[in-house]
Parts: C-alpha cells; structure tokens; sequence
C-alpha cells in the first residue's frame, strides 16, 4: 500500500480541482490511500482508505520563496513535505508556488549525498507515441556543467524507473549536435557526460536540438533551467492552441466548418497526443524523498496524473534508484568537484 500526502490547497483551483481528482485516483488505484493536506472545513470526502491532516495556512502562488518558507510553518505544502519526512507518506503531491515548493522541499528533506541543486524533471509527448524525459524544468536558471552532470545521473534513473528503459539514452540540448557547438559551459558539460558515458554511468547519445525533443530522439534531454522553462511554456501555448482553433472551426463561415469537418479526426489526434495533462507531474530529483509537481493550472484530468506519477516512483522506489546511480558515479561526481551551492 502506497501512501500519498496531497496539498488540496494549493494551485490555482484549491479542492475544487484536487478533491475530484483525488476521488478519481482513489477510485481506480485500490493499492494507494491518500493524506489530503489542507483545512478540514474544504475537504469534504468520506473514503476508508482516504484521511484528511489538517493545515491552516496556504502557500499562495504569489507568496515570495521567504514567505513560504519561514512564516508558512502550518501550509498545506509544508505540512504535504514533512508527511514525506516523518514517513507517512512516500511521496508528495503539490500545484501550488513552484519556488516554494523546492525550497521547502530542499529546507524539509535536504538534498542527497552528491547533489548540489534538485532539479524539476517533467515529460514532453514526442513523435515515437512516449514521452521525452527533459530536466531542469526552471529551478536552476544558470547551471554550471556540474550541475547538469548530475542531472543527467539522477534523470537516468528517472527513466528507468517511470519508462522501464534500462539504459536511457541521454542528450544535451545544444545549438548543434557538433561536439564544437555551444559556448564553454556546454563543451564542458559534454566532455564530462562523454567521459560517464565511458565510466558505464551513462548512455550519452550527443548534442540535440530542441526539434529532437519531440522527435524524440532520446530518452532523457538535459539543459539548464531557463530553457527547459521555455520550452514547457511553448508546448503548454501549442496545446492551446490547436484547442482554440478546434473550438473556432465550428463557430466560422461554412467553409471553414466544413475544412474543419473533414481536418477534425487529424487535429483532434494530434491535440490528443501533444495534450500536456497526460505528462502532468514533474518529479523533484536530489531529495531525500519524493515531491511531485503538479501544474498550477490543472484540471482534475491532469492532477491526477501527477498522482499517477508520484504513485509510480514511490511503488519502484524511486529515491533509492537515483541514490544507487550517484552511488556509482560518484568517483566522477567527485572528480568535477562542484562547489557546494547553499542558497
């Protein structure tokens, strides 16, 4: 039995999102119970293996990091991350402030021997029907190639355990896939994950692109921050799109509704499968437990599928599997010698 703390208060809907998708999670997972986090009086929900922990406060999704973190003490997001801690939980779900949730997850679990930052890892549907794995997803802006070496062991476990894939090939997003391409920070990223590669700690495929993304051309893509962020706010915009212009074609002229008509099956096929709910549940890799984030705006389809995820690393044990892959890395992790980042 796998038991998951869930913050129903944050994100931008509260219980109203988290509570239906809680009751659709329960209902088809008959080995999972739940600890719904939040005020008592907002969670309404009678289930034998459901409980509801009470928490006063509210991380907002405006609150600064400094908030959240030192006045917050009684958050359901604070509250979600010490269920984890005390083992109660396996894992955490949370919407709510992204900022937030890292700092608290990091100040709460600390990170794991090895690891300077944790990192965001989400998922992109691409062109082979799966998903490519991509981290960082915007918590750590500027990387130095240390940092994103790491990555890519604690990714590759990642993989393994939410795909199945013993060996998850691995590339770096890059201007080019020649090795000459990028600036500094990037050749020295490559040159270190080339060296994993042949120390047997990781299946280095070589520079992408971003197109590569979605051909998917590997299992894992690696970059910092700043641009794994991008990148999941243009597929998160693409989506939108195809639903808007789906929804116009039968509110136009005729001719358009009958374009529309006859273009519909395709459309609504690659909508389908560039619909970011289904990949909704971004793992926080390097803690000492597992935390889960959940888009800030997701419907009870996509929450749900942030538990589905979280449920998944807790039952193949997630935490155990990256901390084994840094385990036999860590000759190199060590030999790159990154320098402790304590903010």
């Amino acid at each position: 039995m796998i038991t998951l703390a869930v913050d129903c208060m944050g994100g931008d809907h509260g219980p109203l999102v988290t509570l239906e998708a809680c009751r659709r999670f329960v209902m088809h997972q008959p080995q999972a119970r739940l600890l719904l986090v939040g005020h008592p009086d907002q969670l309404d929900f009678q289930h034998s293996r459901v409980e509801v922990v009470p928490a006063l406060e509210v991380v907002e999704m405006h609150d600064p990091v400094e908030l959240a973190l030192r006045r917050k003490k009684d958050s359901s997001m604070r509250v979600c991350v010490e269920l984890v801690k005390s083992g109660r939980a396996q894992a955490a779900v949370s919407a709510g402030n992204t900022g937030a949730l890292m700092a608290i997850s990091r100040y709460v679990l600390k990170t794991l021997d090895g690891i300077d930052r944790p990192a965001i890892a989400g998922q992109f549907p691409n062109a082979r029907g799966g998903g490519t794995t991509m981290l960082d997803m915007g918590a750590n802006v500027d990387c130095t190639p240390d940092h994103l070496l790491q990555f890519a062991v604690m990714g590759s476990a990642l993989v393994s355990v939410m795909q199945g894939t013993a060996s998850p090939s691995v590339g770096l997003l890059n201007i080019g896939e020649e090795d000459i391409k990028g600036g500094e920070n990037i050749k020295k990223t490559g040159e270190l994950l080339r060296s994993a590669a042949k120390s047997g700690d990781l299946n280095f495929y070589g520079n992408v692109e971003g197109n590569d993304i979605f051909l998917g051309t590997t299992d894992l893509v690696v970059c910092d921050g700043f641009v794994g962020n991008v990148a999941l706010k243009a597929i998160e915009g693409l989506a939108g799109m195809m639903s808007g212009f789906l929804r116009e074609s039968f509110t136009a002229s005729i001719f358009t509704k009958i374009a529309g008509i006859i273009s519909y099956p395709i459309l609504n096929a690659f909508k389908h499968k560039m619909d970011h709910r289904r990949y909704n549940g971004a793992a926080l890799l390097g803690l000492r437990g597992l935390v889960f984030k959940s888009h800030g705006s997701a419907d009870a389809l996509a929450f749900e599928n942030a538990l589905r995820r979280a449920y998944d690393a807790a039952l193949n044990d997630l935490t155990r599997q990256v901390q084994e892959r840094l385990a036999h890395a860590a000759p190199l992790l060590s030999a790159s010698a990154p320098s402790k980042d304590l903010a």
